[in-house]
Formats: structure tokens, C-alpha cells, sequence
């Protein structure tokens, strides 16, 4: 089978096309014929290597442990394994695997769910990792209540677009923060206010907010807190910039050891999609609650001028690839 691989840290240009063994389903497995995948900032940083903390993370020391990559996947249930209860061969599907870049993949039930009816398996294919990240730094470490205020900062990107959206149907009142050339498109996905960071800060201080959901910025943390209510909450998800070693993660960290002296809270994130929240995101998208948005889709073979154009920071929403036609 055809898949993108790496034998290699790098810049994009290490990524390639190239022929693997097909996989085959284990105990607790479901293969799933890949149609579509998507592709979000997680997939530079392992193709990267960096920072060098993604490697000491178990990602592989000096060379990737895992060859094809790729994490968001849309496709059909080519075959299960020994034990696997929720899905027939068949079923329309989407999730998460290690290695979506390719015509096939392994993973387990729980990292699936079926795939939204109402969406293509492009679209459905850019959903699993931002979406689960933006729902869950909104439930469950932002513990947003109906009423509350928000400000999304990176409101047009990726986690941004699902976090500005999520945010109104849990019943927030959504200020989204973006460039000038996303403005409209953050508007039109809902967002009560919008500020273009060229022309205002919306960290001022001028504006407090119940919650601050901050989506790979590299903001300081005392710029951040000026944003919060005395009481409000910030939810770092992700970062860029910083050192070699820790990156833009250093942020998040040096702020869950911050939060226990202060009013204010600072939980840490980490997002994983999981069956469970795939359902829940599914029945958003079904009720038009949730409405991805997909910049551009890419053929298989150009996953490196993708990635390449995700780090140019001009990509409205998600960025989707086609593995094979349905």
C-alpha cells in the first residue's frame, strides 16, 4: 500500500511516498481503509522532532519510532479483529490512528466512532484531534458553564474555528480573536464579537472573560492573565516559539505550577480523542451545531507542500488530505 513516510527528523521535504506492507487487524483491532486524513501542527512536531521533548516523550530519540504519519483518519471498516464489538466491516468511520497517511491503518475501537452522516470524509477527517482538544479544554479543563464569557485566541485556525462554535453551543458569549484576513470567517461561524489582533489587543485588560482558551499562541502568561476574570480560567492548548528543548510548552507548564498561589486557574490540556467525544462532537456536527471548516485538501502525495503551507499560519480552519477516492 501507498503511505507518507520518514526515517528521519526534519523539514517536510524528509517526508515521502513510498510502498509498506499492508497491516492486519489484531485482537482489539479494527483496519480501516483510509480515505481521507488531516493534518493540524502535531504533525510537524513529530515530523520536526521538536521540540526535543516530543522525542523524550517516547516519539523516538534519534529517529522517529513510528515511520508513516498522520493521526486524523475518515474511512471504512476494511476488517475487525478478535473482540471488537462496536463496528462491522463496513462501517463508515472516523478517528484516530498512528499513521493515517496511508490507504490503511490499525487502531482500536475506542479511538473510532462512526463518521457524522452529514459530512464527506474530508471533512469528517479534519474533526477527531482539534475538535476532541477544543471540547475537551472547554468542558472539562475550562469547565464552561452556560452564560459565561470566552475569549478564543487564534480563533480562525484549527482548534480555534471548533473552539469559537463549541463555545455557543455550550452557551457561552464568544469573542474570537484572529488576523484580518479571517475575521469574516470567524464571524461567520459564530462568534458574538471579533477582534483583529493588527489593529486591537484583546488582552489588554480593557475586557475581562470567564475563560481564555489561548490555541498556539506564544503569548506571555502575564499578558494572558491581564484577560481573566479574578476568578476566570486559562487553558493553554499547545504553543509555538520558546527554546530547542521545551518549545512553546514551557507556557503551560511553568502555569500549572503558577495556579495554586493564585485566584486564577491554570489547568493543563492534554487533549486525546476518544470514542466518547467523537460521539458527542457527531451529534453537534448533525444538529449544523458544528460546521468544520477545510481550508484546502491536498492528494496524498503533496503532504509535505501541506505541511509546509500549515506553518506559513495562513490556513483558515483545517487543512484535509485525500488518501484514495471513495
Amino acid at each position: 500500500m501507498k503511505a507518507i513516510v520518514h526515517d528521519t527528523y526534519g523539514p517536510p521535504s524528509v517526508l515521502r511516498l513510498d510502498e509498506v506492507e499492508r497491516p492486519t487487524a489484531g485482537r482489539g483491532e479494527v483496519l480501516v481503509r483510509i480515505l481521507a486524513a488531516g493534518l493540524d501542527q502535531g504533525v510537524w512536531h513529530l515530523t520536526a522532532g521538536m521540540p526535543y521533548l516530543v522525542r523524550a516523550l517516547g516519539f523516538g530519540l534519534r529517529r522517529p519510532k513510528v515511520r508513516i504519519r498522520g493521526l486524523d483518519l475518515a474511512g471504512r471498516v476494511e476488517a475487525v479483529g478478535r473482540d471488537v464489538t462496536r463496528f462491522r466491516v463496513g462501517d463508515e468511520v472516523y478517528g484516530t490512528c498512528d499513521g493515517s497517511f496511508a490507504e490503511y491503518a490499525c487502531t482500536t475501537e475506542d479511538r473510532l466512532a462512526p463518521k457524522p452522516a452529514n459530512l464527506d470524509f474530508a471533512r469528517a477527517a479534519v474533526v477527531p484531534v482539534s475538535a476532541c482538544t477544543a471540547l475537551q479544554g472547554l468542558r472539562d479543563a475550562g469547565r464552561l458553564e452556560a452564560g459565561q464569557t470566552v475569549l478564543v485566541l487564534g480563533a480562525g485556525g484549527g482548534v480555534g474555528t471548533y473552539a469559537v462554535q463549541l463555545a455557543k453551543a455550550l452557551g457561552a458569549h464568544v469573542t474570537g480573536v484572529c488576523s484580518t484576513a479571517k475575521t469574516e470567517l470567524v464571524r461567520s461561524i459564530g462568534a458574538d464579537e471579533v477582534v483583529d489582533h493588527t489593529r486591537e489587543d484583546a488582552t489588554s485588560g480593557a475586557h475581562r472573560y470567564d475563560l481564555v482558551i489561548d490555541t498556539g499562541g506564544n503569548r506571555p502568561l502575564r499578558t494572558l492573565r491581564r484577560a481573566l476574570a479574578p476568578r476566570g480560567t486559562l487553558v493553554i492548548v499547545g504553543g509555538e516559539g520558546g527554546g530547542r528543548w521545551v518549545g512553546g510548552f514551557d507556557r503551560p507548564m511553568r502555569a500549572a505550577l503558577l495556579s495554586p498561589f493564585v485566584g486564577q486557574r491554570f489547568p493543563m490540556l492534554a487533549g486525546k480523542p476518544c470514542h466518547e467525544d467523537l460521539r458527542v462532537l457527531a451529534e453537534f456536527i448533525e444538529a449544523g451545531r458544528v460546521t468544520p471548516v477545510v481550508d484546502r485538501c491536498y492528494p496524498l502525495a503533496e503532504v509535505p507542500q501541506a505541511l509546509g503551507h500549515l506553518r506559513e499560519g495562513t490556513v483558515r480552519g483545517k487543512l484535509a488530505v485525500t488518501v484514495q477516492a471513495d
